[in-house]
């Protein structure tokens, strides 16, 4: 499992228990941990899809 993935699992968890005992601020702690994990899955990878734009962009076609 991703690390966004338990973020998103975790703010879940937070947030239910948030609406259940009435606890504003733990469910807006839920609700942004849910948040970081997306942020975590969108940037999942990212840096390897950049090397591989920048290792196509530097081939010489000519050899």
């Amino acid at each position: 499992m991703s690390d966004g993935a338990m973020d998103k699992l975790k703010g879940k968890g937070k947030e239910a228990v948030g609406k259940l005992t009435g606890d504003r601020r733990k469910e807006a702690e839920g609700k942004a941990d849910q948040a970081k994990g997306g942020v975590k899955d969108a940037t999942d990878g990212l840096g390897e899809r950049a090397k591989g734009v920048k290792d196509s962009l530097g081939q010489d076609d000519d050899k």
